[in-house]
């Protein structure tokens, strides 16, 4: 089996990343990056996620963004919107792809592995810059620009399997593949329960998703 890194925010398209992974026959060793960010109950979910679908490991790595802000998700002074938008969304946190990316690629290179998987998603998606097929190609060439592993003729793959995804197809492959969908988190601004608002964009395309794809919702909502 080969080895990859898959990273796991504990939200839906994550979760159904790592689904896709395990189903290929890859090792995966799950990351989740605890940033600051407003609610931990997505780390929970993304512990019983990562075991739930047979993750060899599960690792979170720390790193404190609400230094800098700049994002309703790291910043407590900037109201998380409950309403749709146009342009980039206050919940865009700068660089947090390619942070995270880095990250994996690092323990990627420990482990000898030339597969990093991400769940980002161009389709159904809050209009993020680094959600778009030309960041995912952009930071493939850096990576094997930038690491002894690919100069030394061990190139590395970064899979971004959402990425021309609806949600509704996200939810189809998932459930598939048997993930189960009420463990995951995937609200702005869900209590530490896990419970979602039911009022934010990742509710929204959520909720969407669900219904599109004719799959019965598990969310736990508070309203």
């Amino acid at each position: 089996m080969k080895n990859a890194v898959v990273l796991l925010s504990g939200g839906l398209d994550s979760a159904t990343v790592l689904a896709m992974a395990v189903a290929d026959g890859y090792a995966c060793r799950a990351l989740s990056v605890d940033y600051g960010q407003r609610h931990h109950s997505e780390l929970a979910a993304a512990r019983r996620v990562a075991g739930s679908l047979g993750a060899v490991e599960h690792r979170v790595v720390n790193i404190d963004l609400t230094g800098f802000g700049g994002s309703a998700l790291t910043d407590n002074s900037i109201a998380v919107p409950e309403q749709a938008s146009a342009g980039i969304p206050l919940t865009y946190v700068p660089a947090r792809n390619t942070i995270m990316l880095s990250l994996a690629l690092a323990w990627a290179e420990v482990l000898h592995a030339q597969d990093i998987f991400i769940g980002v998603n161009a389709v159904d998606y809050s209009g993020y810059p680094d959600c778009r097929p030309a960041y995912i190609e952009a930071f493939e060439r850096m990576a094997n620009l930038a690491t002894q592993a690919a100069v030394e003729g061990h190139p590395l793959t970064l899979h971004a399997p959402l990425l021309h995804l609806s949600k509704a197809g996200i939810i189809s492959q998932g459930a598939a593949l048997g993930v189960d969908y009420a463990m995951t988190v995937s609200c702005y601004q869900a209590d530490e329960a896990g419970r979602a608002c039911g009022l934010c964009d990742s509710c929204r395309l959520r909720r969407e998703g669900f219904a599109a794809a004719g799959v019965s919702d598990p969310t736990c909502y508070r309203t």
